[in-house]
């Protein structure tokens, strides 16, 4: 193929990208996103084929790929896409190492000069550092994600004095492999465990519970990893994927920090989730909640006009999704109004929330983003709160609160709200919610699942 063609098919792949990317803007194109991302990337790829010179290790390598893909897609669960969305971009890193390692053993073979020319050697240091940094965290986020590693924060003294140490360590041994005159195997191998070391570092400050502006951290992560060898290779392909990647993971995690009203630098440089975190969630009073059961929870939404369902981890948790949809259906068999409203950072990944309910086959129409929904809470007979807790806290309008100004959904402004958790633990945060503890709000107490399985037979009675 010539290069002419080449450059039309990888042109044409990075319009189908750009589609792809506009589908998913909405889950009612969200489908026919991902028919154009298939698309593009079949294009993307075949067009590499046709350049490619030893097809037998390629087609080898694909085989093996597509093969434990298939198998780890029939394994996993809905509720751990999570941690397999962070054990993908670990391997996305961990390509970007390996191919700037091999780079810089055989320039050659990558069509560039024997002597690396400092152009040459600054984006092969910016795909290794980047693509480091993205395995070693993500292996630390789908870690925590799994719970083979505690969700906790972990903070020591001196944290960031150390993670900053670590960088401009790292970038004196760039700027000693990049003016070297001959390939400088020491420099290079120290920075780049340097960055894996740093990788680790900036995410183990980070709670369990703040994961989905990580994971989208992550994905820019390994975007603008991808993008930085694409430039060493000369390779247009990767240069706009790496950058669309790059730039959509950037744009998610500023939007969803304004959505938990936390710095976005702090979120690069680590430590994310560590202020106001060990605060406690008892002032010294005793506060008194009501409780109910199930039966109760299942009488007051059937002789509801409205009701607004906010599902939150515990849902994930409790795998309840299938039976929220069935609680939904039946509610509306009763002539009750029911919606969905999903904040942006519940979960722990983002859109979480989304692919559960999709994955229940909720309605979309149904289904509303917390910009859409919260000036409906004030109207609404019902809201009904499954295993979500910080993102309705009303503290977050109280100054001096460690979540003040942290945008949530508004459900204490129902006239009557019903909290599905399994104990009264407190949140990610460390606070008590208020919401709890108002006349308004009944607390019904077991696992999710099991608890709206029982609401639906009671409101089928």
């Amino acid at each position: 193929m010539s290069a002419d063609l080449i450059a039309l098919a990888y042109l044409v792949a990075a319009i189908f990208f750009i589609l792809a990317l506009k589908g998913l803007s909405s889950p009612l194109s969200a489908r026919r996103g991902n028919l154009f991302g298939m698309v593009g990337m079949t294009i993307a790829v075949g067009t590499t084929l046709t350049i490619t010179q030893n097809w037998t290790l390629i087609l080898g390598c694909i085989a093996i790929g597509a093969i434990i893909g298939s198998i780890v897609a029939q394994r996993v669960q809905m509720t751990a896409m999570p941690e397999l969305v962070a054990f993908m971009h670990s391997l996305v890193g961990l390509a970007a190492v390996f191919i700037a390692i091999a780079a810089v053993n055989n320039p050659v073979s990558f069509g560039l000069p024997e002597m690396l020319p400092t152009g040459s050697k600054l984006e092969l240091f910016l795909g290794t550092f980047i693509g480091a940094m993205t395995w070693s965290g993500s292996v630390i986020a789908f870690l925590k994600l799994s719970g083979r590693m505690s969700g906790a924060p972990v903070i020591f003294t001196g944290q960031h004095m150390i993670n900053l140490t670590l960088a401009l360590v790292m970038i004196g041994f760039g700027l000693w492999f990049f003016f070297s005159e001959t390939t400088n195997w020491p420099a290079f191998i120290a920075m780049t465990a340097i960055a894996f070391l740093l990788g680790f570092l900036i995410i183990i400050p980070i709670g369990g519970a703040d994961m989905p502006v990580v994971i989208s951290m992550l994905n820019s992560y390994s975007g603008w990893a991808a993008a930085g060898i694409g430039f060493s290779l000369g390779n247009p392909m990767l240069i706009i994927a790496g950058s669309l990647v790059g730039s959509s993971g950037a744009i998610l995690s500023y939007i969803m920090c304004k959505a938990m009203n936390r710095p976005f630098l702090s979120v690069i440089l680590g430590g994310f989730g560590s202020e106001g975190g060990s605060q406690g969630a008892a002032d010294g009073t005793q506060k008194t909640y009501r409780s109910g059961s199930a039966e109760d929870a299942a009488f007051l939404m059937s002789n509801a006009d409205s009701v607004i369902i906010v599902p939150g981890y515990g849902l994930a948790v409790a795998r309840a999704q299938h039976a929220v949809n069935e609680l939904a259906e039946v509610l509306h068999e009763k002539g009750v109004n029911v919606r969905f409203a999903i904040h942006p950072v519940a979960g722990r990944m983002p859109g979480h929330m989304n692919v559960l309910l999709a994955e229940a086959e909720i309605p979309y129409e149904q289904v509303l983003e917390m910009e859409e929904i919260n000036s409906d809470f004030s109207n609404t007979d019902v809201v009904l709160v499954l295993g979500a807790n910080d993102v309705v806290n009303p503290a977050a309008n109280v100054p001096g609160s460690p979540i003040y100004g942290m945008p949530i959904l508004e459900a204490h402004k129902a006239r009557t709200v019903i909290v599905v958790k399994r104990s009264m633990a407190a949140g990610y945060a460390g606070l008590d919610n208020d919401l709890f503890y108002m006349d308004k709000t009944m607390m019904v107490f077991g696992d999710a699942k099991k608890v709206v399985e029982d609401m639906v037979k009671a409101v089928n009675i």
